[in-house]
């Protein structure tokens, strides 16, 4: 995937999952009491990462980060999140 984008330090750019919209049961959750996204692909990663970090997160990959972290991006109708990396708390399988 080709993004416009290229993050620049110890960054990367990450597509939040989206957001339940739905409980177990059936009932609509209201846009004001969804939780935050901490789960994401990987878009783009900085071609400045150490080696180790470089062989670690890839495009593509599906990550856990921490909640309150990185600046929220809209480009077009999408939205996106950058992320320093030692903010990326795992990988998801």
């Amino acid at each position: 995937m080709k993004t416009l984008i290229q993050p620049l330090g110890q960054r990367v750019l990450i597509e939040p999952a989206e957001a339940e919209v739905k409980t177990a049961s059936g009932l609509y959750i209201p846009d004001t009491a969804k939780k935050k996204q901490q789960r994401g692909t990987i878009i783009a990663v900085s071609k400045e990462l150490a080696d180790d970090e470089k062989n670690q997160l890839k495009e593509n990959q599906t990550v856990l980060f921490a909640k309150y972290k990185g600046d929220e991006i809209e480009l077009g109708d999408k939205k996106y999140i950058m992320l320093e990396v030692a903010d990326v708390l795992a990988i998801l399988p």
